[in-house]
């Protein structure tokens, strides 16, 4: 018998984090989906302190409802989409997360992608290792898009849209934003309609909370409005975007290009989307440097932590 409490991981973690876990508690790794897993449930389930899962897999309400004496959940990342809130408020379950430490890299990435498909260069890096540079003049590079100046409308303001907002600062860009409300103390400017937003910007960047309010926001009309050299960049959730009205608007050249971190139905990529060239597309790696994934680590650790010993979670999401 052991006083450690008993912690449920839900998917594979950090190395560190998953020792520095052992180290703290009594750990059972949650089985896949299927009998296996009911009968881990029916069997362990009451012995259930805490649950430490990932943006990526969450929590649902059927899980939550499994572990009787659940008190606290600490998740790896920053989505919530995945996450039962609700279920978890019913019971008083307090949510852990991992906001702000990761701001950095995702606006890095974002500026990243976004300077990426602008001036063409995976496609310049094709051009390059097929030797047709070398070629000569048979077929020049095609010219790419200014960045320096350009206007940057940002579908969403939190934390990350402030800090990509301030990157964009140092490209001299004009820049506004959309948002349910105008967020105070903010120079920028507050669009209240998301198709005045993409008709006047060069660049929209989304950075929006994911789940049931924002599935699809970006639609036919929105890419429509963001025209022929307009570009689309997605460091959000890809259920923000209509993926279908998305591969229709770049097959026809309806907008300029789309860069991509992440997507509908991860980890899978429509094939047409793949094969086109007006695209860049990444394995949702926003948050994934070394120096980042450690810090959600550690915050992960931290939110525990305050909980049993009768603190307030650092990161409390809420609920």
């Amino acid at each position: 018998m052991t006083d450690r409490p008993v912690l449920l991981q839900t998917i594979a973690l950090l190395p560190s984090l998953e020792r520095a876990l052992a180290d703290t508690y009594v750990v059972r790794r949650l089985p896949g989906p299927g009998p296996e897993r009911n009968a881990f449930l029916a069997e362990r389930g009451t012995e259930i302190a805490g649950v430490v899962t990932s943006a990526a897999c969450g929590a649902d309400a059927a899980l939550i409802g499994a572990l009787p004496h659940l008190r606290v959940i600490s998740s790896f990342g920053v989505g919530l989409d995945r996450l039962d809130l609700a279920a978890a408020a019913q019971r008083g379950i307090p949510v852990g997360y991992t906001p702000d430490v990761l701001n950095d890299c995702v606006a890095d990435m974002a500026m990243g992608l976004l300077l990426s498909v602008a001036r063409r260069l995976p496609e310049a890096d094709r051009y390059v290792r097929a030797h047709r540079w070398q070629a000569g003049g048979h077929s020049p590079f095609p010219l790419g898009r200014q960045v320096s100046g350009a206007k940057l409308g940002l579908v969403g303001l939190g934390r990350i849209g402030r800090t990509i907002a301030r990157r964009a600062g140092g490209f001299d860009m004009e820049l506004r934003y959309h948002a349910r409300r105008a967020v105070e103390g903010v120079a920028w400017a507050h669009e209240p309609r998301l198709l005045d937003l993409a008709r006047w910007a060069d660049f929209l960047v989304i950075i929006t909370a994911g789940g049931a309010a924002t599935r699809h926001l970006v639609d036919a009309a929105v890419l429509d409005a963001l025209g022929a050299k307009g570009f689309l960049v997605n460091v959000a959730r890809g259920t923000v975007v209509d993926e279908a009205a998305l591969l229709d608007a770049l097959k026809r050249r309806q907008i300029a290009g789309a860069a991509l971190d992440v997507f509908e139905d991860e980890p899978h990529v429509p094939a047409e989307l793949l094969a086109l060239d007006n695209v860049v597309l990444a394995p949702h790696i926003a948050s994934s440097t070394v120096q980042t994934r450690e810090a959600m680590g550690r915050r992960v650790l931290d939110n525990l932590s305050a909980f049993f010993e009768g603190r307030m979670l650092p990161s409390a999401a809420a609920n």
